[in-house]
């Protein structure tokens, strides 16, 4: 009887998560695998497939055109995270993949990666340096920006969301991490516990490529520790995924949504508790001047196995 999985047969694999957003990973450092989106989006399926957020293949940056290209400017980029949407669809970045993504690294002893030390990798919103730390890795995921430039900054928002769970549309701001985030901001807790986000909320002037959508909540700082760190809840349906129990990307712009709202006295670290846990997103200058946004969390292997 032939596999449903096609060219994923016999190949072995992978289960992974940071904070609960999961991944199927396979190795194929030499680029043998032809990935289709089919393949992909069955091998990501909870019911008939592996499951996972999303799909990860560990390749070698010159066996891929997008890392050769960043080879040429980042020689020791030697590992490439070739991320795909559980719908098949190719992603720029996922900031809790790239945990993933050299945690396997680590464990399949392709690395050698010290609690402090740092390793690059290619990925398609460019190359990314992580550290290893006693409780994860961290992340610079570089820097961030307003979709709609000065516009958004001016505003405080430049969109409109209207999601199930809310009773009217509520305005939001667009905050590029690599890849598009549109970042709603609600009063409550109960507002957000609320949300049906089964469903992909609507968003006004339609992103042309989609986008992922975050609704945030600030937690009251009393009892919480230092004011120096800032504390939001949040929920996120991600574009070409569904609702997940956690997006790196989706944390950091939160945060710097957050922040931008709360004004210059905001702090530059933030704790984002999401429904898989809880990471954070620090701010730091990078180079050239550009802001930069680090983000800190844990990644897990879970099972190993072969596709059938």
């Amino acid at each position: 009887m032939d596999s449903v999985f096609g060219e994923l047969t016999g190949v072995p694999f992978l289960k992974g998560h940071g904070t609960g957003n999961d991944f199927v990973v396979v190795v194929d450092p030499e680029g043998r695998l032809l990935l289709s989106d089919d393949t992909v989006r069955l091998a990501c399926d909870r019911h008939q497939g592996i499951g996972g957020d999303g799909f990860i293949r560990v390749i070698r940056s010159a066996n891929l055109p997008e890392g050769q290209e960043l080879l040429e400017h980042t020689p020791d980029a030697e590992w490439f995270m070739d991320y795909r949407n559980g719908d098949g669809s190719i992603a720029e970045m996922c900031g809790n993949g790239v945990r993933v993504f050299v945690h396997v690294l680590v464990g399949q002893g392709l690395v050698d990666l010290a609690h402090g030390e740092t390793v690059r990798i290619g990925t398609r919103a460019g190359v990314k340096t992580v550290a290893r730390t006693a409780d994860g890795y961290a992340v610079d995921m570089g820097p961030w920006g307003f979709i709609d430039g000065d516009g958004a900054r001016s505003r405080g928002s430049d969109a409109v969301v209207t999601a199930k769970g809310l009773r009217v549309p509520r305005p939001a701001v667009s905050i590029t991490m690599g890849n598009p985030h549109t970042v709603v901001a609600l009063a409550e807790g109960e507002k957000l516990d609320a949300l049906q986000l089964h469903a992909a909320p609507q968003v006004r002037p339609t992103p042309p490529d989609g986008t992922n959508v975050e609704f945030v909540v600030p937690i009251d700082e009393e009892g919480q520790g230092s004011e120096e760190i800032g504390r939001i809840r949040m929920r996120v349906h991600e574009r070409g995924v569904g609702e997940t129990q956690s997006c790196g990307t989706g944390a950091c712009a939160a945060a710097a949504a957050t922040r931008f709202w709360a004004g210059e006295s905001a702090p530059d670290e933030w704790v984002v508790e999401v429904p898989g846990g809880a990471v954070s997103a620090t701010f730091v200058e990078g180079p050239h001047g550009a802001e930069h946004v680090v983000l800190a969390g844990p990644a897990t292997v879970v099972a190993s196995g072969t596709f059938g």
